[in-house]
């Protein structure tokens, strides 16, 4: 469900590699979803549902149960507390109980041009949509070899977990253009400060 290294206003990003991840993405460098519109625009941009699909209903709740999933998930990802804690179990269970909720159903419609697209057959609710993603991480957890590619950004104060699915598995950084680029320009900064010196 991730989508590469898709932007949203330059605020939201979507190179985590698994949804997830990406929800976990947006407490960095602060709080990314502030305000229902930035909910609404995160959970189209991260794939869950359709471009276009109606989301006028989403509210408050919706950002407090989002961010509430966002909370246990990173108690499970590497970085959390240990397994065999008390705070670890209450997140594994919570995650486990969202991810019951029943999926959004989607169709196959007919778009202008004839060809068929993929709508929800009915505007999500928000059990459903943190169901999905609870899915997503119950399935990234319970597969060894995705779990073992699971990894925290090496940049300076970043703390994003990603999935490395790098040939070899020598990713280093969230993103190649975001970290990797302010650790390039660092090193030249301090290659060009020793020159001068």
């Amino acid at each position: 469900m991730a989508l590469g290294t898709a932007t949203v206003s330059c605020e939201l990003r979507f190179d985590a590699g698994r949804v997830c991840l990406d929800l976990l993405a947006t407490t960095h460098p602060g709080e990314r979803l502030d305000s229902v519109g930035v909910l609404r625009a995160w959970i189209e941009a991260s794939g869950l549902v359709p471009a276009g699909t109606a989301l006028s209903h989403t509210d408050d709740s919706w950002l407090v149960g989002f961010r509430e999933l966002r909370c246990r998930i990173a108690q499970l990802v590497p970085g959390g507390p240990p397994p065999d804690s008390r705070p670890y179990d209450l997140a594994l269970a919570r995650v486990n109980q969202l991810a019951g909720a029943a999926p959004p159903t989607p169709c196959a419609v007919r778009g202008q041009d004839g060809t068929l697209v993929r709508e929800l057959a009915a505007p999500p609710g928000c059990g459903a949509l943190l169901g999905a993603i609870a899915r997503d991480a119950v399935e990234l957890l319970t597969d060894p070899v995705a779990r073992a590619g699971l990894r925290q950004c090496e940049g300076d104060n970043c703390p994003i977990v990603y999935l490395d699915t790098s040939r070899g598995r020598r990713r280093r950084w969230c993103s190649s253009e975001v970290c990797g680029n302010r650790e390039r320009v660092a090193r030249h900064r301090r290659r060009a400060a020793l020159a001068r010196a």
